[in-house]
């Protein structure tokens, strides 16, 4: 990864919403890199501060919400500093988004037509170039007919057409990051393969970089060659997908791969307790009270990321000694594979 050209660095960012008499800490200080050609995932309970970590990068953190800590850099520039004007030149020309449900991202009284033109930030197009790209780009995210669905309304496409027409309108502006948040929770299993599969074809052929927000592990194991995992604004694991999934450092990981099929018909597990209210988090680590490996220090003291092998963190101090190390992380105990 060394040798990769960085597209964007995430800093100690820290996001915090001020509502009456509570501070809400959404994220508290994570940090990753995305390369050039990267699907980077960020995986983790609803919640955890996934979401807001791509609206972060985007600038759209509204009252009372606001990044009081940190940097987004992008081609060298801090664009957390940056107003929303400065921003508006970034998005969708840059650094573009599709989101979860379509249906209610898209316009229901614009044509599929005129959202796609909206997306383009070449005034010097003309009319006939414009529609001829919109028309490119629909055949590219493979809408049969494009010239036709063009007119159409997005009441007039299925669940799985919306969501890949707006995927048209996020590649409208060449952007050279997308960030695709949970984008296929709201379809059936069928269509959520093909448009992961058209994901990884478009980030291929246009040699784009995605950020991945799910809560699926299998997702991550079918999209992303790197993965982050969160709990409560933190960033807890890190490292490439086949070392995670081959062997999880981190308790909440472990807990996560636990709960979910392999299709080995094991007893599932589950994780007691429910995640920390954001606006009182105790002293220690945010995972502690729902740990069956938590010591003493773990409920006073957040450990700091560590590297346990090359371009593999974690924040737990159960690896600390290497029998509580070795007991975490043993063979018997590894990670599974093929989820949901």
């Amino acid at each position: 990864m060394e040798n990769k050209e960085i597209i964007l660095q995430v800093k100690d960012l820290k996001t915090y919403f001020y509502l009456k008499n509570e501070q809400v800490k959404a994220i508290d200080g994570i940090d990753f890199d995305i390369y050039k050609g990267d699907t980077f995932g960020l995986v983790g309970e609803s919640g955890c501060g996934k979401s807001q970590t791509l609206r972060s990068i985007l600038g759209q953190i509204k009252s009372p919400g606001k990044i009081i800590n940190g940097k987004i850099v992008y081609k060298g520039n801090d664009i957390s500093k940056y107003s929303n004007k400065e921003m508006q030149k970034i998005r969708g020309s840059e650094i573009a988004e599709i989101f979860q449900e379509p249906m209610t991202s898209l316009n229901p009284v614009l044509t599929i037509e005129k959202q796609i033109i909206e997306s383009f930030h070449d005034a010097s197009m003309s009319k006939v170039e414009k529609r001829n790209k919109a028309i490119e780009l629909l055949s590219l995210v493979g809408i049969p007919s494009p010239e036709k669905r063009l007119k159409e309304y997005p009441h007039q496409f299925s669940g799985g057409m919306r969501q890949r027409a707006m995927i048209a309108i996020a590649l409208g502006g060449n952007p050279n990051l997308l960030l695709a948040d949970e984008p296929t929770t709201a379809l059936d299993v069928t269509i959520q393969d093909q448009i992961l599969t058209l994901i990884n074809q478009l980030k291929d052929k246009l040699g784009m970089s995605v950020i991945l927000v799910t809560h699926d592990l299998g997702v991550i194991a079918q999209m992303c060659n790197r993965v982050a995992v969160m709990y409560a604004g933190l960033i807890m694991e890190t490292s490439d997908t086949v070392s995670l999934f081959a062997k999880p450092r981190h308790p909440y990981t472990k807990a996560l791969m636990n709960s979910i099929p392999d299709g080995t018909g094991k007893t599932l597990d589950t994780i007691s307790g429910s995640p920390p209210n954001l606006a009182h988090l105790k002293p220690g680590c945010p995972f502690a009270p729902r740990c069956k490996y938590a010591m003493d220090i773990c409920h006073k003291e957040l450990p700091e990321m560590i590297e346990i092998e090359k371009g593999h963190f974690t924040r737990c101090h159960a690896i600390e000694t290497v029998k509580q190390f070795e007991g975490l992380i043993s063979d018997e105990e590894g990670g599974c594979v093929d989820a949901e």
